[in-house]
């Protein structure tokens, strides 16, 4: 590997970073009596200082990017500013202690949204912002932003490690422009309508476009210690959710029906129809399961809470209105459910993707018709496109890894002590990037009081979750001159389904 180039593309990374921390630092300035001013703007100079070493001091050159490469500055990337990223909180100082900065920095730049504070409306303008475009820019991607500056060849490198095949497939036949660029544009063009949307709800400027850049970065950090019910604002909720979902579709397929003049696109993708459907029907079941067991008399209430609860944990944003773990058991199992398969692949949202879960589905039928008609030729078609052997594999080989690694850490919680509900769920919200579970993490608590040790295997779950598992094993295995877990075939990244995330 060429360690010159990828020291390059790290400096860049980290003054991307330091640029928002300056633009936080001139919010703070200009807000009285902000204490984050100092702390914000001397991170942004030690982070810049660091990004602009190896662009003075290291040649680029003309050097083409590869596979190894192309995945090794994403990893490295990705751990190299949320390193950074807790300066500023460190020296804010507050309930901010080494660790807890370093995982209130990784839980945002993976759109996690868990937090350690206790009293969030106590953090001064500044650092608020600060926090919430963390998370905005983990919800496009670090590497994909700075991509957009690259030579061509680099930039068809970058991005394919950041996006992957499967999150490219659904608009592979379309035209449109790069296909980076369009996740880009619709992810603005996104976060504006909500912002102003949320402004003619009431809510104030600052509210208005921290909650939007959250919401479809479906991270779920917000200005208020307790969440979006802080407003008892039904037309707020109902903006945001309508942002949260759409956050959870594939941007491409967005692009197209939105800006490409093709808005019955939409309904052309299996994947997104089954989002809209199956969360369509977690929301009656739900709602009805309120009005029966949970104590709800008004069917309006009911409804209103099941469809933003729903919408904000199946697009594993975070977001909240009630306090979940006092709902009923069948509302904890739905949410749950919800938190393992969320959005589609291309979309901000985490979790196995709905397209995984349709290949892997399809692949199982297949295996049934086989099994039934052995001498019958059976296809896994998704989208009316026949998907290869490899493919279904991929699929299955991730849902594998992912609940792997989910009860590997749910065990490792349990026997740090945490509760059976706290230690699962928490688990599956951390690799998952929900952020809430139930019971000591619910939706109205926090990760403030879980022991040092699993704050650091959150976060690093965290990562494993954001990354999508298999570029962190592609980096420890070419640290080990291993090509790809095989000693006969070298899989690239359209075999392996793409390098990294299906997000942006």
């Amino acid at each position: 590997m060429n360690w010159k180039i990828i020291i390059w593309y790290i400096g860049v990374s980290l003054l991307l970073v330091a640029s928002l921390m300056t633009v936080s630092g001139i919010i703070a300035s200009f807000t009285p009596g902000d204490e984050s001013q100092v702390p914000l703007l001397f991170s942004a100079y030690l982070t810049a200082t660091v990004g602009l070493f190896p662009l003075i001091f290291v040649r680029k050159g003309h050097h083409k990017l590869n596979f190894r490469e192309g995945n090794c500055i994403v990893v490295c990337a990705w751990l190299f500013s949320c390193v950074f990223g807790m300066f500023p909180y460190l020296f804010y100082g507050g309930e901010f202690t080494l660790v807890n900065a370093l995982f209130e920095s990784v839980s945002g730049f993976t759109t996690t949204g868990a937090s350690i504070l206790n009293d969030i409306e106590a953090l001064p303008h500044g650092l608020q912002f600060w926090r919430i475009s963390t998370a905005w820019v983990g919800g496009v991607g670090i590497v994909t932003l700075f991509s957009m500056l690259a030579m061509r060849a680099d930039k068809s490198a970058l991005s394919g490690a950041e996006i992957s095949t499967v999150a490219r497939d659904s608009v592979s036949r379309e035209k449109g422009g790069s296909f980076a660029n369009q996740m880009l544009i619709i992810y603005i063009v996104l976060t504006l309508t909500s912002f102003l949307a949320l402004r003619l709800t009431g809510l104030d400027w600052f509210d208005a476009i921290t909650d939007s850049m959250s919401a479809c970065s479906t991270c779920g950090f917000c200005t208020r210690n307790t969440s979006i019910a802080f407003y008892a604002n039904p037309a707020a909720e109902i903006v945001l959710t309508i942002t949260m979902l759409a956050a959870g579709i594939h941007f491409g397929v967005l692009f197209l029906a939105v800006l490409g003049g093709k808005p019955k696109y939409i309904w052309k993708t299996e994947a997104v129809k089954a989002f809209l459907y199956l969360g369509g029907i977690a929301i009656a079941v739900v709602t009805a399961d309120l009005m029966v067991s949970g104590g709800y008399s008004s069917f309006g209430a009911a409804l209103r809470d099941a469809s933003f609860q729903v919408a904000s944990i199946s697009t594993t944003t975070g977001f909240a209105t009630q306090d979940t773990t006092l709902w009923p058991p069948l509302s904890m199992a739905i949410l749950i459910f919800c938190s393992f398969i969320c959005g589609c692949s291309g979309s901000t949202s985490g979790g196995i993707k709905m397209d995984r879960a349709i290949l892997a589905a399809k692949g199982v039928r297949r295996k049934v018709a086989q099994s039934l008609s052995p001498n019958s030729i059976q296809h896994v078609r998704v989208d009316g496109r026949i998907r290869n052997d490899e493919q279904v594999s991929d699929a299955f080989s991730y849902i594998f890894c992912y609940l792997f690694i989910m009860v590997i850490f749910a065990a490792i919680n349990i026997a740090f002590g945490l509760d059976f509900i706290t230690g699962v769920t928490a688990s599956i919200a951390s690799i998952g990037n929900v952020g809430p579970g139930f019971g000591d993490v619910g939706s109205m608590a926090n990760y403030a009081d879980i022991p040092v040790a699993l704050k650091c295997t959150g976060m690093t779950e965290m990562l494993i979750g954001r990354l999508e598992i298999f570029p962190i094993l592609y980096l420890i295995q070419s640290f080990r001159g291993v090509e790809y877990f095989s000693k006969t075939r070298i899989h690239t990244p359209k075999q392996a389904g793409g390098m990294a995330t299906d997000r942006l």
